[in-house]
């Protein structure tokens, strides 16, 4: 196999631009590889067969024709998709790598579980890998929609580190390949199991008619939350397809922790029901501008107060 690529850390340090592909380019992967080619590298994407929405997303990024074309002109590969399809993703890399006689540097930015992350280091066939995840919104321009963070973790964490990106806080973990992952698993266990709390609650309140009284209460302690509850809960319920994977993969870092699973099991489960209400058909940017909570619950197909589910 000929290495027709060359090292990044080295690359970056003599002030060369670096070539990253970034796979794929959906909302936040986009507006990664808008920053990096800010920040001076070479950014490459393929969208071919996909979504209109996703091509428009890919704006700024050198379009390529196939996956073997994107992986064989990069140095790092970035994947950043749904964490149901992290895998399989991995295994086309590796593939294309192999196809086309290169060994780029891999980051896995997905929201897996440790042990997935080793499933996916023996997917990409010897490519050396990075693990890595992401806290935040997708690092774009617009103004307040906070910080967000990549935090990475393995022997050549650095060298990911070292891409400049002017909104992008990036941060190397002390630990092993897996810890980026491990961390992602913590915060997310919070950030959508809130989300998933914040669903079922506030639906049996509203079949019960006290859903305003309940937000009342609430207030003082999740102001934040309530304050913008449907658009809220209208975001998180566009993505709920990726929650469903997501909550499995809290699920399995759990149980390997020796903690009992069965928790984010079921949430995993209120997620699957949400993603085939009406909202969970809905793009995230069609989801943002619904602000009416009690709109939002009925959208999501449950009863109306005063009407409790038949059966």
């Amino acid at each position: 196999m000929t290495d027709t690529v060359g090292d990044p850390y080295r690359q970056i340090q003599a002030g060369e631009k670096v070539k990253v592909t970034i796979v794929s380019p959906g909302a936040i992967g986009s507006a990664l590889g808008r920053g990096y080619v800010e920040g001076g590298a070479r950014v490459l994407a393929c969208v071919v067969g996909r979504s209109q929405r996703t091509r428009a997303f890919a704006h700024g990024l050198e379009l390529v024709d196939s996956l073997d074309d994107a992986v064989g002109a990069a140095d790092i590969v970035l994947s950043v998709v749904p964490p149901g399809e992290a895998v399989a993703v991995a295994g086309a890399i590796g593939r294309s790598a192999a196809a086309t006689g290169v060994t780029p540097l891999v980051a896995d930015l997905n929201a897996i579980a440790p042990a997935t992350v080793g499933r996916m280091a023996a997917a990409l066939a010897g490519l050396d890998f990075v693990d890595g995840s992401i806290s935040g919104p997708p690092p774009d321009r617009a103004p307040g929609r906070g910080r967000t963070r990549l935090y990475l973790s393995g022997p050549r964490a650095g060298e990911i580190a070292a891409l400049a990106h002017p909104r992008l806080e990036r941060r190397v973990l002390a630990g092993p390949v897996g810890a980026a992952s491990a961390l992602k698993m913590s915060t997310a266990s919070l950030y959508k199991g809130l989300a998933a709390l914040f669903l079922q609650a506030t639906a049996a309140a509203q079949q019960a008619g006290v859903l305003d009284v309940m937000l009342d209460d609430l207030a003082p302690t999740f102001p934040d939350q309530v304050d913008g509850l449907g658009s809220w809960l209208a975001l998180s319920a566009s993505k709920a397809h990726r929650y469903v994977a997501e909550m499995r993969e809290i699920a399995a870092t759990q149980a390997a922790a020796g903690l009992p699973p069965e928790l984010f099991e079921a949430m995993a489960v209120v997620w699957e029901r949400v993603a085939r209400s009406p909202l969970g058909a809905l793009t995230p940017e069609q989801a943002g501008g619904m602000a009416d909570a009690a709109a939002v619950i009925r959208a999501l197909g449950l009863p109306a107060a005063g009407h409790p589910p038949e059966g």
